[in-house]
């Protein structure tokens, strides 16, 4: 995911994330022009005439009022001129003048459905969130690698418990990858996940501890995972049989970038969940987004090589075969804390029409905070977050039961992070 790092193992130092650039539109300023018949007034006295002065037509000896021209030769305008003195417009001016209308239009419809698009995302923001839009306690936290290789104590686990207790959160999602470009992932990237599940049950009765498993996936470029291999989809099968033996009660999915409509990946998400049932296990997935306008991941994919989000179809068939799919609702390249609200607001919509009743389905809340393309810190906060989730769930299914937030990432949060979340979400 864009906000998600897949291919990396994670730190207590923050995910590895793009720069976001934000432009504005340059506005034009008119020039002034004077009209065409408007003629320059006289400034000699009233009665004379300046051509009387030098009744003979000659230039006076020696001067030269434009001080490159010799005395007594006679100055003209090697331009062509118009009736009145305007110079006329030449062939090149034309085009240009042509050249800079047409440029113009274009600039006009390119952002036209641009600026309509940012006016609904505000339209969205609107309006007060419906009664009783709070946790349903099925909220979920993505941990960073260092809960299961040595680095975190029982302390810890007994801080996190405190951080946590009272909250909605019900599942933990941490990461135990990433997994190789085969499929494989050796257990010694995992250490002491049967440590950590044992304190976490016996801190937190009643959360559920996944383990994250992510990859580059090679759709874009020569180097990943390539899950139209057979061979890797047995790997990646096998890697979640080991992961569930070593404690943990679930597998998290997170492969990127994967394109709307992969069969493969379907494919592969079958025969997962087939696996994680008959072990009494969770299958989870973080999930694209969705395209805010019809058939939008096809433009942006033809226009830039990488289509972000998925259609609103294939979301649906992903999240029918899943047991919770959370949303990666941050990384919108939204430019104000209103417009990302909206954005959240229109997300969640969006995966509520078309999520099944018996799927958990989670909106991510961006606890981080970089800039950098397609995310500004300052405009994608916990408050807008939980308020667009808060309004969406509102417009589209106030009394939804198996909904949540998921909160990314633990060691990048702030303690106005969870503040907001509390507040906002928790108790609002």
């Amino acid at each position: 995911m864009d906000g998600n790092p897949t291919g990396e193992s994670q730190t207590d130092e923050s995910p590895a994330n793009e720069n976001p650039a934000d432009e504005k539109p340059a506005g034009e300023n008119p020039a002034d022009e004077k009209p065409a018949d408007e003629k320059p007034r006289s400034t000699s006295p009233a009665g004379e005439n300046p051509a009387d002065e030098n009744p003979a037509g000659e230039d006076p000896a020696g001067e030269d009022p434009a001080g490159d021209s010799r005395a007594g030769e006679k100055q003209t305008d090697d331009k062509p001129t118009a009736a009145g003195g305007r110079p006329k417009r030449t062939p090149a001016r034309k085009r240009r003048r042509r050249l800079l209308r047409v440029t113009s239009v274009a600039l006009a419809l390119l952002l036209l459905p641009l600026l309509t698009a940012e006016t609904a995302l505000r339209l969205n923001y609107t309006g007060d969130p419906a009664p009783g839009t709070r946790t349903r306690h099925q909220d979920a936290l993505w941990l960073g690698h260092a809960w299961v290789d040595g680095r975190k104590t029982g302390e810890d686990v007994k801080a996190l418990a405190r951080r946590l207790r009272d909250t909605g959160v019900r599942d933990l999602y941490v990461h135990a990858g990433p997994l190789e470009h085969d499929g494989t992932l050796p257990a010694s990237a995992y250490p002491k996940a049967r440590w950590l599940t044992a304190a976490v049950h016996r801190e937190l009765p009643g959360v559920r501890v996944q383990a994250w498993l992510g990859d580059k996936l090679a759709g874009e470029g020569p180097e990943g995972l390539r899950l139209d291999r057979p061979a890797t989809r047995a790997a990646v099968l096998d890697s979640t049989r080991s992961v569930l033996a070593a404690g943990f009660q679930g597998a998290h999915f997170d492969l990127e970038p994967l394109h709307s409509g992969d069969r493969d990946y379907l494919g592969l998400l079958d025969d997962l969940r087939e696996l994680t049932h008959a072990r009494g296990a969770v299958l989870s997935v973080a999930a694209h987004q969705i395209d805010p306008l019809p058939a939008f991941h096809s433009f942006w994919g033809a226009t830039t090589g990488h289509p972000k989000w998925w259609s609103q179809a294939y979301f649906g068939q992903v999240a029918r075969r899943v047991d919770q799919i959370a949303v990666m609702s941050y990384d919108t390249m939204q430019p104000l804390q209103s417009l990302y609200g909206g954005y959240v607001a229109q997300q969640t919509s969006l995966a509520l029409e078309v999520t099944p009743e018996g799927t958990d389905l989670l909106m991510g809340l961006p606890f981080y905070h970089e800039n950098r393309f397609g995310h500004r810190a300052q405009a994608e906060t916990v408050p807008a977050a939980v308020r667009g989730v808060r309004l969406g769930l509102s417009r589209t299914d106030a009394d939804r039961a198996r909904f949540g937030v998921a909160l990314y990432v633990d060691f990048a949060a702030t303690e106005d992070d969870w503040t907001a979340y509390r507040k906002d979400w928790v108790r609002p």
